[in-house]
């Protein structure tokens, strides 16, 4: 299976379909943390390059679109503006000519709601895939069937909001846990 693992620098998600023997690509701006299968660019340029791909997993930024950032939409000029083309770039994902998709981002607010026009079809937490830690996790899905708990553990640490303010915050709270990439490979792949 040709799988297209969007807005992806980790290469954790890629590299699990990619042990699952799927042609997995990830695309993002940045380069891939991991060597491996990856296209460094923007996203409308690899999704439009005329390949056919079967699935495609995307992370699209979340800064303008979650609902812990909605505060700041009214209060920094040009942000509801931002918010506005992360909808847009959201949705362009979601209307490609692709039997399977899903995008996965943090519980949007309203206004994002609003453009994208619906709301997550399912909300994981990384204590269900082997984290013993919080982090709602929200899909939009095509085509796939909802994501399964595969590894239920005990403990429930909020470490991922706690992070103190730092250069890499947004980084490190981006990275795609490995137990639900596996989770992602198994299920639908």
């Amino acid at each position: 299976m040709n799988v297209l693992v969007a807005c992806e620098f980790s290469g954790r998600v890629r590299d699990a379909f990619r042990a699952k023997g799927h042609d997995a690509w990830s695309c993002d701006l940045l380069p891939t943390e991991l060597p491996g299968s990856h296209h460094q660019g923007p996203l409308e340029d690899w999704i439009s390059s005329g390949r056919e791909w079967d699935l495609i997993v995307a992370h699209p930024p979340c800064t303008y679109l979650c609902n812990s950032g909605v505060r700041w939409l009214h209060e920094q000029s040009g942000r509801f503006e931002l918010m506005e083309r992360a909808a847009y770039f959201f949705n362009m994902i979601m209307a490609r000519d692709c039997p399977k998709i899903a995008i996965e981002n943090p519980i949007m607010h309203k206004y994002a709601v609003e453009i994208v026009g619906r709301r997550q079809d399912q909300i994981i937490q990384p204590w269900q895939h082997g984290h013993g830690e919080t982090k709602a996790t929200c899909f939009w899905l095509k085509g796939l069937p909802l994501l399964k708990p595969t590894n239920i553990v005990t403990g429930r640490e909020n470490r991922i909001h706690k992070m103190a303010p730092s250069k890499d915050r947004g980084h490190l709270r981006s990275i795609t846990y490995q137990g639900i990439a596996d989770a992602m490979a198994e299920q639908w792949g």
